[in-house]
Formats: structure tokens, C-alpha cells, sequence
């Protein structure tokens, strides 16, 4: 059992909140006459400060949220009499009693809400970006961070290894600079795609982050990712471009097919061995992600006469790899990529559920599912989709 998650965002529509909207809101909220009022009040809140409007509100500004903080420690305290009252319980009818209870859940839930999603988001994001990130900077750490939030919640379903790859495109950076032209030397000369792996493939930068552990705790993992993509100096400089653009693919996985480690830890890329780089600058670069099993994925190694590097024994390796030789050489190219990747995808058995991202359409995610036993569940956030 594992556990996928996708996000892809568009630049955000809406204005940023100001300090003191937010404050009057809190205000209003605190000296509403009833929790259910009150509830209404921070609902609508909390809605402005979604996605990267509400995260460029909040990021480092530390005495906001400090006035943020204190107008929940007084809705804590009515909540606290509220529920007194209703221990006591003197004169209350069936009616009365039922009523305070769906106030008081509606009140808990939303300044829950605020202090727990957002304010946690705010300060999880403004510790990735680091001081004085501006707003494509908030907007690319904000889906980093979603994307580790999901796994550290999916981690229950498999947490022997976990994987997140970030491709990063109109950063605007002069790859031929010869300081950054070695770096990206430095980190592209792994051929199994392990942690702090970066690939160049047009306008794209590919950045990836893996952990892998047969022992540990949960959480584990994504503190280790998120270690190494805070640390990261080429993302960040990347993301400080005010054109980039983000798109993340993450997994966290129970180890079925090919053991725990590294080269194994999804995401996969379409890279193959033995190939020359400008074989391999003929194929697009693709990243894919698995749960389930590709049963017959020895078969289609063969098929497609795929060389992948011997330490990669993970069946999800045939995904992108194939879907790189459709869209490569049968002509497709970059408007044919759905059709590629439907073609890969026909050709496994088993119970599988995929997600897919290539730098030839950096905006888009492939999803697919075939067999029984998987799900995938598509939700759509602030500017975002999220798998």
C-alpha cells in the first residue's frame, strides 16, 4: 500500500488580505453574540486566507499572527464558558442542549481551522522560503509544503520510503553560467535519480528528494525531505525568479516489487542507461509515481527493450521510461503526451493507480487507474488541483 499526491497551481487571482482586514475580522468574531455568529465570522476568514493570498498575508509577519494568536486564546475562553454552561446543565432542554452542542462544534472547527491550517501552513512555508521570499517563492514552497503534508498523512497506508519531485520552469536562470552550469553538473551525474538529483530538460529543472529507511517512525521521512529541500540553494534561487512556476509529484511507499531504497523510491524518471545524451535529449523527460503492482512489468522490459541501470528494480521504473519512447519515437511529441501515456498504460496488468509529469507540459499531471483495489481522488484548492 502506498500513497500518490500531485499538485499543480496557476498564478492566484485573488488580492492579497490586509493586516487589518484580518484583524477586524477577529474582532468582530470575538465580539459576536453568539459561537454560532462567531463561527460564521471566522469561516469567511478563513476562506481569504487560502492559498498563496492567505500564505503572502501571513508569511513573516510575526506580529499579525501574534494578534491572530491572541483573539483565538479569547475565543478559547467562550468556547470554555460555553462549555461550562452546558455541563451544568441547569434548565436546558433536549432542544437547548443539542443546540450548544452544534455551536460549539461549529466554533471549535473554525478556530481549529484557522490556527492549526493556517497559521501552521503560514510558518511551515516562511521556514522553506526562508526572509523576504516574494510571491512566486511563497507560491512554489506552499505546494512543496501541501505535498508534505499529504505524505506525512498518507504515510499510514506505507512509510518505508518517500519521494518528491518538484519541476520548475519560466525561473528565468542563466544555466549557462559556469558557477551554475557546475552545479547542475555536480548534481546530474547520479544515474539512479537518488536525493538531491537534478535534471535540465529545456526550460525545466527538475529537482528530486528521496528517504528511504527499513527502520524509523512516522514522520521520519518527510522531516528528512523537507530537511533537504530547505537546504536546497538551487531551488531556492530558482523559485526567486517572480516568473516561476511550480508543479510537485510525491509518493510514499510500501515496498512490494524491487527493495527499499533510494533507486527504488519513487518518483522514477524516464532516464535509461547506456544511452547517450543525445540519445536520451531525444526522449522527453518524464517522472512517474505507483501504487499497486505492474505484474507483467519484465515482459515490457523486454517489450521495449529498456535498459535500466541494475540497482533500479522497482516496477514503476517501466512507467515513464515507456511513455518517454511513445511520445519520443512514434512522433507524438508534446500534444501527443495523454495519448503516450494512455498507450503505456494499457499495456500493464494488474491493479495500478499512476501519476505522471514531464517537462514537455510542466503545467500538466497524467493520472490513471487500472484493475481494482486502487483509488485516486482529484481535488480542486485555491488556484490548485491536488491528487
Amino acid at each position: 500500500m502506498c500513497g500518490i499526491v500531485a499538485i499543480v497551481s496557476r498564478p492566484t487571482r485573488r488580492a492579497t488580505p490586509a493586516a487589518a482586514e484580518v484583524v477586524e475580522a477577529l474582532d468582530r468574531a470575538v465580539a459576536a453574540p453568539t459561537l454560532t455568529a462567531a463561527a460564521g465570522i471566522l469561516s469567511e476568514l478563513d476562506g481569504l486566507l487560502h492559498g498563496v493570498p492567505g500564505m503572502l498575508a501571513l508569511v513573516d509577519r510575526h506580529e499579525l499572527v501574534a494578534g491572530m494568536a491572541a483573539r483565538f486564546d479569547q475565543l478559547d475562553g467562550r468556547i470554555a464558558d460555553r462549555e461550562r454552561e452546558l455541563e451544568a446543565g441547569i434548565e436546558l432542554s433536549p432542544d437547548d442542549i443539542e443546540q450548544i452542542n452544534a455551536e460549539l462544534l461549529l466554533a471549535r472547527d473554525a478556530v481549529w481551522a484557522l490556527r492549526k491550517d493556517r497559521l501552521n501552513t503560514a510558518r511551515a512555508v516562511g521556514d522553506l522560503a526562508g526572509r523576504d521570499a516574494d510571491e512566486a517563492a511563497i507560491a512554489g514552497y506552499l505546494a512543496i509544503q501541501q505535498a508534505f503534508s499529504a505524505i506525512d498523512r498518507m504515510e499510514v497506508r506505507g512509510r518505508d520510503s518517500a519521494g518528491l519531485h518538484v519541476l520548475v520552469w519560466s525561473h528565468g536562470l542563466d544555466l549557462a553560467d559556469p558557477s551554475l552550469a557546475a552545479v547542475i553538473a555536480q548534481r546530474s551525474a547520479d544515474p539512479l535519480f537518488q536525493n538531491g538529483s537534478v535534471r535540465v530538460a529545456g526550460d525545466c529543472i527538475g529537482f528530486v528528494y528521496k528517504a528511504a529507511a527499513e527502520i524509523g517512525e512516522l514522520g521520519d521521512n518527510v522531516r528528512a525531505l523537507r530537511n533537504a529541500a530547505q537546504a536546497d540553494t538551487l531551488l531556492r534561487q530558482a523559485l526567486s525568479q517572480t516568473t516561476a512556476k511550480v508543479s510537485v509529484l510525491g509518493h510514499t511507499r510500501w515496498a512490494s516489487v524491487g527493495i527499499i531504497s533510494e533507486p527504488n523510491c519513487h518518483p522514477v524518471n524516464s532516464e535509461q542507461s547506456e544511452l547517450s545524451g543525445a540519445q536520451q535529449a531525444q526522449l522527453p523527460y518524464a517522472v512517474a509515481v505507483l501504487n499497486g503492482d505492474v505484474d507483467n512489468h519484465a515482459d515490457i522490459k523486454v517489450n521495449h527493450s529498456l535498459r535500466i541501470a541494475g540497482p533500479i528494480t522497482t516496477d514503476a521504473k517501466v512507467i515513464p521510461a515507456v511513455m518517454a519512447q511513445y511520445s519520443g519515437s512514434t512522433g507524438l511529441g508534446s500534444t501527443g503526451l495523454g495519448e503516450a501515456f494512455r498507450r503505456t498504460v494499457a499495456e500493464f496488468d494488474g491493479s495500478v493507480a499512476i501519476a505522471a509529469a514531464t517537462a514537455a507540459a510542466p503545467d500538466q499531471v497524467y493520472i490513471a487507474l487500472r484493475g481494482s483495489g486502487q483509488a485516486l481522488y482529484v481535488g480542486l484548492g485555491d488556484d490548485m488541483y491536488i491528487v
